[in-house]
């Protein structure tokens, strides 16, 4: 490198390096890390905190800072700061398991959004030093958990803060719990940063994570801080809840942070809520013996309270809603939080249980469901709070998802010039599905994807063959007992993706349920599929994990009745790389829940992304993204939302008449794909899906409806742009 090259590199690593009283950073300038914790640090409250209980943005499926370092490859430097840095981003851990599935990547997905469009926000959640868990799955045991081993301190983009009086320590802030004789304990915790940076690194929105597995914490709380969402007991879950909820306006302040909005992800962390009410109170009574306050007292202070709290719900789903029964309660808070819970958590189906959805729903000033059915469902559960729940459908961060193969054809199509900042350029770009050079390119990407899904899997399954005589877990696939050719997956034979959360209402096995019938639509037409499925089931989820079992035991029966033409295999430990590595290399992404629990659904958005058309019950999202047809297929049940669709028994998944349904459309589907003699119908509907999904299911346009919420006064230009996002759609019509 001569002297000229050096300066330059010398100038870039400057520029990538900032610091303040709580530490060193690296990743963007010091002009643009000060503009950001200006912003926030504004007293006149003019940003927003994001509360989410787990949040999913691992640097192994997407890093501006790590891809800007890559295209520097003779980058040295003098500052051995500087050098540490940049070593961390290239060569360190890759992995922040503090993410369990979709409510997680939801998050990470806002934030990244947020941060390409420079709004001002914080981020708050936990670092579980155990993350949510690692899976392994046996052939003969089905999912086995095991702790997560991950180093924070080597991570690159976290950063444990230091305390600003200069002493080197790392901040800590004490949160206060009661039990119910008003006995304080103090629980401590670290406090760590991780930046989530934009696409041009010229904004950043900081992610608060607090550490509470320090020594000195008492060890119940230490338990609860271990691992996302543990469940060894209902009073570990309360504490949990209870960590993030009273740990956000210490951390806050702590920082000098002045947000006048918050936004409940979920209503993990709406102790947030109790806390305000009880500010409120304290100023209203002008003491803190908060017991004497009237219900009116609470009420006119929850309404107050209510004023700064933005309220997202994620599910219809009974499980997904906090319940804790007073008793339980009453040993870990004080009688002041009894008071305001008996007024606005009351449940009437459970009336010795406290409702933390009720809680949400009563304390907020906006609240809103994750897509159109899901509003109506919603509507239907909580009719009382119906005239305020509007519509924001979910949407995923199109940088992250879309393929690098299927990018670099968009960044090379002229009609689609700036469609890394704006989504909606797409839109404007009816031709392409009519230009036959397009068409053929966007093939050629396809096809550079599926291989690369095909020989990983392949890798996989040889790997696992060989470990069989090494470890004690027996292969999680059958194929891994056979040898031969024919045994490996080919990247020509249809390949259908699934992959999320283990759950019973998502019925996983809903394709199989005549395995003798789908096996006669494969033979009766020498017509091979692969069925690749991924996903977790909760560690306390014993019918989830009994899902993945029975996935585990078809295996050898759908490929010994089909003569070898279907092939079913499982990936064990999901997360978002093998995610972004299925998305966009299956031919079809399948979706098959309980018409109507699956409120939304962010997995096949994410396949729409690359063009892959989903074939999927008429649930969530999908109600959306189906657009007659255009985009993919649709199958199953479309009834009416009654209390018999809501149901989750079993006896009620609807497994014969669904999967019924499937088995009618799936010949369709096949042919489609293997007759050539056909017009590429897979093609056709891949283009429209990039012409009318990527403009919809994308996180700005979210975060731009989500603005509309937040009263946030921004630069004239910068408003116009999200005005300009959120015209893309309308959630809420």
């Amino acid at each position: 490198m001569n002297a000229r090259q050096h300066a330059a590199s010398e100038e870039l690593a400057k520029n990538m390096h900032a610091t303040n009283q709580y530490g060193d950073f690296f990743g963007i300038s010091q002009e643009t890390f000060d503009h950001v914790w200006s912003q926030l640090t504004d007293p006149d409250g003019n940003s927003v905190a994001y509360i989410s209980m787990e949040i999913g943005a691992d640097p192994d499926v997407y890093s501006p800072i790590r891809g800007k370092l890559q295209k520097e490859a003779d980058l040295e430097l003098a500052d051995q700061t500087e050098l540490e840095f940049i070593d961390k981003f290239l060569h360190g851990p890759q992995k922040i398991p503090n993410y369990s599935g979709g409510l997680g990547i939801l998050a990470g997905d806002t934030l990244k959004s947020y941060a390409d469009c420079r709004l001002p926000v914080v981020a708050i959640s936990l670092l579980y030093r155990k993350g949510y868990f690692a899976q392994y799955v046996d052939s003969q045991l089905g999912q086995i958990s095991q702790n997560v081993e991950w180093q924070p301190e080597s991570t690159p983009s976290l950063y444990l803060l230091k305390d600003p009086d200069g002493s080197g320590r790392p901040l800590q802030i004490d949160i206060p719990f009661f039990n119910e004789y008003d006995h304080e304990t103090i629980a401590s915790a670290h406090v760590w940063m991780k930046m989530e940076v934009s696409n041009s690194l010229d904004f950043f929105v900081p992610e608060i994570l607090l550490d509470y597995c320090l020594p000195k914490t008492p060890s119940l709380i230490r338990s609860a801080a271990s691992q996302l969402y543990n469940a060894e007991s209902s009073e570990i879950k309360a504490i949990q809840r209870r960590m993030l909820g009273t740990g956000i306006l210490p951390a806050l302040r702590a920082l000098g942070f002045c947000p006048k909005t918050f936004h409940l992800n979920e209503q993990h962390g709406v102790v947030l809520a109790i806390q305000l009410i009880a500010d409120e109170l304290t100023a209203m009574l002008k003491h803190d013996r908060l017991e004497a306050a009237t219900d009116e007292q609470i009420l006119q202070a929850a309404r107050i309270a209510a004023e700064h709290l933005v309220y997202t719900i994620h599910t219809p789903v009974k499980a997904g809603h906090d319940r804790f029964t007073k008793a339980l309660y009453s040993g870990i808070s004080q009688n002041s939080c009894h008071r305001i819970l008996d007024i606005l958590a009351h449940d009437d189906e459970n009336p010795h249980s406290y409702n933390f959805t009720n809680l949400a729903m009563h304390v907020n000033r906006s609240a809103n469901s994750v897509s159109r059915l899901h509003r109506d469902v919603t509507h239907r559960q909580f009719p009382q709070f119906a005239h305020k729940i509007s519509a924001i459908t979910n949407g995923v961060h199109h940088l992250t998802w879309i393929s690098e193969a299927r990018a670099e054809i968009f960044d090379t199509t002229p009609q689609l010039t700036n469609w890394r900042h704006n989504p909606g350029v797409f839109a404007k770009a009816g031709e392409l599905a009519n230009d036959q050079e397009f068409k053929k390119r966007l093939q050629l990407a396809w096809q550079h994807d599926t291989h690369a899904l095909i020989d990983s899997v392949n890798e996989m399954l040889l790997l696992h063959r060989n470990q069989m005589t090494e470890t004690w877990i027996d292969p999680p696939n059958y194929l891994s007992t056979l040898i031969g050719d024919n045994v490996r997956l080919q990247p020509d034979v249809f390949t259908v993706g699934f992959a999320r959360r283990f759950s019973t209402y998502k019925r996983a096995d809903l394709i199989f349920n005549d395995i003798e019938q789908l096996c006669r639509i494969s033979v009766a037409h020498n017509w091979p599929i692969n069925f690749i499925f991924a996903g977790k089931a909760h560690p306390a989820d014993e019918p989830g994990k009994t899902v993945i079992k029975r996935i585990i035991d078809l295996q050898e029966v759908l490929y010994r009745s089909s003569n070898g033409l279907i092939k079913l295999i499982f990936i064990p430990n999901y997360d978002m790389k093998i995610a972004k590595l299925l998305v966009a290399g299956v031919h079809s992404w399948l979706n098959c829940p309980k018409r109507p629990l699956e409120a939304s659904g962010t997995s096949g958005m994410k396949a729409a992304m690359n063009g892959v058309p989903n074939i999927s019950i008429m649930d969530g999202w999908w109600v959306e993204g189906y657009h007659d047809g255009a985009t993919g297929w649709k199958f199953g049940h479309e009834g009416p939302i009654d209390s018999a669709s809501l149901s989750e028994s079993r006896e009620e998944l609807l497994y014969f008449e669904d999967s019924s349904e499937f088995y009618l459309l799936l010949p369709l589907i096949l042919q489609s794909f293997y007759d050539k003699s056909k017009e590429n119908v897979f093609l056709d509907k891949g283009v429209k899906n990039l012409l009318l999904n990527i403009p919809i299911f994308n996180t700005h346009r979210m975060a731009a409806e989500y603005l509309q919420r937040y009263e946030l006064a921004l630069p004239d230009g910068q408003a116009q742009e999200m005005r300009e996002f959120a015209e893309l759609y309308s959630s809420d019509n």
